[in-house]
């Protein structure tokens, strides 16, 4: 189903509209969502509509913002409007709006202040959350945290995966507690129905849970619940590019939040801002060391650079707008709007900058503010500090900095990127397999975006024809396989013949994601006596440990829901899950997963065959235990990897 045409949906608009249909209405509804989006037809006046016969067109006309905002802006001409199956199926297939989107006025948000959502995956393993390591971390409850009575959070998980918090947690309002509670329940019914079963009606609720979240000041809460109902919907139209594991991820998130905060009592960055807080930086000298495209789920496209300060803090400028592909191709060269600064984004990746009225985010990014001016300097290659610093670090205490401290604990944010010298082994599947210099562990490089119209893949397939090249490889870890690398820009390695040799105007790097290799870039065949054959990518712990038979249980409760677990923790189904858990010493995992399949198929019923207890609290917390200890427990094998 293509929704191309229409326009982006406020949350709780859509929620009202299918809060209005009647009983027998909502039956019908996941049906004529799905044949209402080819009919859309875009008028001149920026309006769209959807006609159903002679007597019903729907007619959306969004705001200034761009997306539908108000429950005016959605009509039909049919005599049961507002409350009719039309409307609400014109609502139910159109994008689901971000809160930011629907509250700020495109002015603000073409200034670097986009409230896009970097962290939505464009396919597997693209996902384009952009942070500085500068991030704050969010710490989690206090140990120990316990729900209130008949708070409907789960027992004994509203603090698992977290560290105590220092200092006293603040405490959140009543009207906070009893939105978290409601975004509880209804991520808990989403979860229990799962994807076959969730439709329109249930992705609705979740909705109405996720606006009130907002208004409550939970801004992250109703973030993490807008990605899992478009995982819901992208499952549901088996979209090209959708896993079940980001829609895993995403329900563990959700509900993991949710449950924190209902339980009354908060942590630095569980509530979440609104808006990116700007600080005054001061003067600052940046030097840029690449540039990244950016692409989201949600259709926005550009680019990110990435620069370094001479105390080797990250920061970055970025250029993100409506667009998509096209957007994120062409914003590499597009002009930097920052303080005036006469460069493009490819001349500050090998450039920089001597900015003046600075203003900085959390997460690193540079603003531009009307106080700011930026006046150009001359780059530094990255055998200068204070790029050379990112390759001095060797890499296991590199990576165990990453997941020992802030960096991956902030909402939305990615692992900082590391810097090694590696020799290339060759291509394993879609792997390129390379060992760190001087004894170092083997990596495997996978594309940072492996959209086919990108330059990612096409640059490590022709690097994996090139065994025993040197390479200096400047990338972002990535925290959920092991030992693996998501290379973003490429440079030759200090003081090897064996390496690569790029244009001075390069600055000795290329970056993956815009420049192309080519032929010349390389050492000559007849230099070269390394061998070219097939190589293996390496021992994988996390493939190689019995945990996937957790995570396949997890996603087939995602997938299909509380009966789907119920089946399969069933008769000898239950021993083959269990056993070798156990046998492997995981212990902790196999009673979890016992748990879950027991609270799946536990549904007692009184004398007259009514369910005694029809809540999926139960199941939820089940359910949210064994995916945050399978968390924790694939965590500790990707740090082992890197050692």
């Amino acid at each position: 189903m293509s929704t191309e045409v229409l326009p982006p949906v406020a949350p709780d608009v859509l929620a009202e509209a299918v809060e209005q249909l009647s009983a027998r209405l909502r039956k019908k509804l996941d049906a004529a969502v799905a044949e209402c989006a080819a009919r859309a037809e875009p008028a001149s006046d920026g309006s769209v509509t959807v006609p159903f016969g002679e007597d019903a067109v729907v007619t959306l006309r969004p705001g200034a913002s761009g997306a539908v905002t108000g429950a005016d802006q959605a009509v039909c001409t049919c005599l049961l409007a507002p409350r009719c199956l039309h409307r609400a199926a014109v609502l139910g297939a159109s994008p689901i709006a971000d809160g930011e989107t629907v509250s700020e006025p495109p002015s603000e948000r073409l200034l670097g202040a986009a409230p896009v959502s970097l962290s939505e995956p464009l396919s597997e393993a693209a996902s384009v959350s952009l942070s500085g390591a500068s991030g704050t971390k969010d710490a989690g409850p206090e140990p120990g945290a316990a729900p209130s009575s008949g708070s409907g959070v789960p027992r004994g998980v509203a603090g698992v995966g977290t560290e105590a918090s220092q200092g006293p947690a603040p405490a959140l309002s009543a009207a906070q507690v009893r939105a978290a509670n409601a975004l509880w329940e209804a991520a808990a019914e989403a979860l229990s129905a799962g994807v076959t079963a969730g439709g329109t009606v249930v992705q609705a609720e979740l909705l109405r849970a996720a606006h009130t979240a907002r208004l409550a000041g939970l801004p992250r809460a109703e973030a993490a619940a807008l990605r899992v109902v478009r995982g819901l919907r992208a499952a549901r139209e088996r979209g090209q590019g959708q896993r079940l594991g980001d829609l895993t991820g995403a329900f563990r998130e959700l509900l993991a939040g949710a449950a924190v905060l209902a339980a009354g009592s908060s942590v630095p960055g569980a509530t979440g801002t609104t808006r990116r807080a700007y600080e005054q930086g001061g003067s600052l000298r940046v030097f840029g060391l690449c540039r990244e495209p950016v692409l989201s789920a949600t259709g926005y496209g550009g680019v990110a650079t990435h620069l370094v300060g001479p105390d080797g803090a990250f920061y970055t400028v970025s250029d993100v707008r409506p667009g998509g592909l096209s957007r994120a191709r062409g914003a590499g060269s597009a002009s930097v709007a920052l303080g005036g600064a006469v460069l493009d984004h490819a001349g500050l990746a090998r450039g920089g900058l001597r900015i003046v009225g600075a203003t900085v985010s959390a997460d690193g990014r540079l603003g531009a503010g009307r106080g700011v001016s930026a006046t150009p300097v001359r780059g530094v290659s990255w055998e200068d500090e204070p790029a050379a610093a990112l390759f001095a670090r060797p890499v296991h205490e590199a990576m165990a900095a990453v997941f020992d401290g802030d960096a991956l604990e902030s909402e939305g944010a990615r692992a900082p990127l590391l810097g090694c010298d590696v020799e290339v082994i060759g291509a394993a599947g879609e792997c390129l397999v390379v060992r760190v210099a001087g004894d170092g562990p083997v990596l495997r490089l996978r594309p940072a975006h492996p959209h086919p119209e990108l330059p990612h893949a096409a640059n490590l397939g022709r690097i994996a024809r090139y065994p025993g090249l040197m390479l200096r490889v400047l990338g972002r870890p990535d925290p959920e396989r092991a030992a693996t690398l998501r290379p973003l820009a490429v440079g030759p390695a200090p003081g090897a013949s064996d390496t690569l040799r790029l244009p001075a105007e390069w600055l000795g790097r290329a970056d993956l994601g815009y420049d192309r290799l080519q032929g010349s870039h390389f050492p000559a065949v007849a230099e070269r006596s390394v061998p070219v054959g097939p190589v293996g990518a390496g021992a994988d712990p996390l493939a190689d440990a019995p945990l996937w038979r957790v995570r396949r249980l997890l996603e087939t409760g995602v997938a299909g829901g509380r009966r789907a677990v119920a089946e399969a923790g069933r008769g000898a189904d239950t021993a083959a899950l269990v056993t070798p858990l156990r046998r492997a010493g995981l212990g902790g995992a196999a009673e979890l997963a016992r748990a879950l399949t027991a609270e799946a198929d536990r549904r007692p019923r009184d004398a007259f065959g009514r369910l005694r207890d029809a809540s999926a609290d139960g199941y939820a917390r089940a359910w949210l235990a064994s995916a945050v200890h399978l968390a924790a427990a694939e965590r500790s094998l990707v740090v082992a990897s890197w050692s």
